[in-house]
């Protein structure tokens, strides 16, 4: 999704009554595009709500870039896609040239969003609701934890059958530029993950899991596995020096330097089920990829 500079046909009016006009938008949401910076004034960044606007106005506005995604599920409310590892939810910043939200608001326009979020590395299922009612809806119902999620996971070493850990988890905000990470923390958010091994590969040392978040913390899974000395292949985040992190977060690592350090070419974690109730109708929703293979040919160089 990139950014481009709309040129408004009003003139003369207070910045938030302008954009109002133009736009037919509240004035909490004009107000919103001017906190955002995204409003621009004969070049010169319009910091001011009541200033009067006069010459060439101009709005930074996204432009959609859609490239296809595949659509699981959809009805009038709310539709499931399958989300790409490396792909962002939503965009996070004007740096980003895509996202799913350009395919997104291709298909459903601006009032679609995504329900819920999914690491950038992470693939496979995520809900988009199609209108404000369901957002509201939809976001009461994962607080609620009335949304059940399953995932895949191809992790490093050879794991019981079935496990449980609940080690309480807390965001590390002492880590300095780079992406906050999740640590133990006794005193931190209760935190509870349900594994079961579905198969092991002897030759990778590598245990394939389904896996099942009890509760909804950031980098659940990926915390709880490697503080549990089964590191999922592919993270770029946990079990790496910080210089080596900062070095893949700002694109300065190459595929063949990211397998070696990652020991996969990918985050091999996958959404692979959503089941929920929605207005009185049950969804059971299982994603259609080959999960098992990608993440095995994603082990090799």
């Amino acid at each position: 999704m990139s950014y481009i500079k709309k040129e408004l046909k009003l003139t003369n009016l207070k910045a938030f009554a302008l954009l109002m006009k133009e736009f037919n938008i509240s004035m909490r949401e004009a107000q919103r595009l001017i906190d955002k910076r995204r409003l621009f004034c004969n070049d010169e960044l319009v910091l001011k709500k009541n200033e009067f606007l006069q010459g060439k106005v101009e709005l930074l506005c996204y432009e959609n870039n859609p490239k296809g995604v595949d659509i699981v599920f959809e009805n009038d409310d709310f539709a499931v896609l399958e989300k790409e590892s490396g792909i962002l939810s939503h965009p996070n910043g004007r740096k980003c040239s895509y996202s799913l939200c350009d395919e997104i608001w291709h298909l459903w326009g601006k009032q679609a969003c995504v329900a819920h979020r999914l690491d950038k590395q992470t693939s496979g299922l995520i809900l988009v609701a199609k209108h404000k009612k369901s957002q509201i809806e939809f976001k009461s119902m994962f607080e609620k934890k009335e949304i059940k999620k399953e995932y895949l996971a191809l992790v490093y070493g050879y794991t019981n059958d079935e496990f449980v850990l609940d080690d309480s988890l807390s965001l590390n905000e002492d880590y300095e530029d780079v992406k906050t990470r999740v640590v133990l923390d006794k005193n931190g958010k209760k935190s509870i993950s349900y594994f079961k091994k579905i198969d092991f590969f002897k030759d990778l040392n590598a245990s394939f899991l389904l896996c099942k978040p009890l509760t909804g913390r950031q980098h659940q899974l990926r915390a709880h596995l490697f503080y549990n000395g089964h590191r999922i292949l592919g993270d770029c985040l946990y079990g790496l020096e910080k210089d080596d992190i900062e070095k893949i977060l700002d694109g300065l690592c190459d595929e063949k330097e990211y397998f070696r350090l990652c020991l996969a070419k990918r985050l091999c974690l996958h959404s692979n089920r959503l089941s929920f109730v929605y207005k009185e109708k049950k969804y059971d929703i299982f994603s259609k990829k080959d999960t098992k293979s990608e993440f095995l040919n994603s082990c090799k160089f």
